[in-house]
């Protein structure tokens, strides 16, 4: 089974505090872009699963023009302040075999430490990386590739 975990591009900062729907900046469009131009030839997504905030929608939207049936699960438990132990335990209910979620720090990095049962490590803006596992369940990934776009 394969897991990939994406950080949404840069965006643009909070209007008036509002933090859930902040755009990609046009760097954040062009990390996208080379994020998905990355993914695109080495993944075959069953599912998209993605944040509701803006920024992972617009992020994700790069990655899907590769996968264009692949279907979109809207999961609220991956936005920047959710527990990563409950966001992991969510996806392990999911019957596929090769899952993308696109989300947020702290989260992601929080998800990829219990994964991998690993130090906490931040994910630069529209990182990917991907893993393989039997199951989703902590510690049982192994980190197989990881993408930074140079932009």
């Amino acid at each position: 089974m394969q897991l990939t975990l994406v950080r949404h591009g840069e965006a643009a900062p909070p209007i008036m505090g509002n933090d859930t729907k902040r755009p990609l900046t046009e760097r954040g469009h062009a990390q996208a872009e080379q994020t998905a131009d990355f993914l695109k030839s080495r993944i075959q997504p069953d599912v998209f699963v993605v944040s509701p905030l803006l920024r992972a929608q617009e992020t994700l939207a790069h990655i899907k023009q590769h996968f264009a049936d692949v279907p979109v699960v809207i999961c609220n438990t991956i936005k920047p302040d959710d527990d990563a132990k409950a966001a992991v335990e969510w996806l392990s209910h999911l019957p596929y075999e090769s899952i993308v979620v696109v989300c947020h720090m702290n989260v992601v990095a929080h998800m990829a430490s219990i994964l991998v049962t690993e130090s906490f490590n931040p994910y630069a803006l529209a990182e990917a990386r991907i893993y393989e596992q039997a199951v989703i369940a902590e510690g049982l990934s192994t980190q197989t590739k990881a993408f930074i776009p140079s932009i």
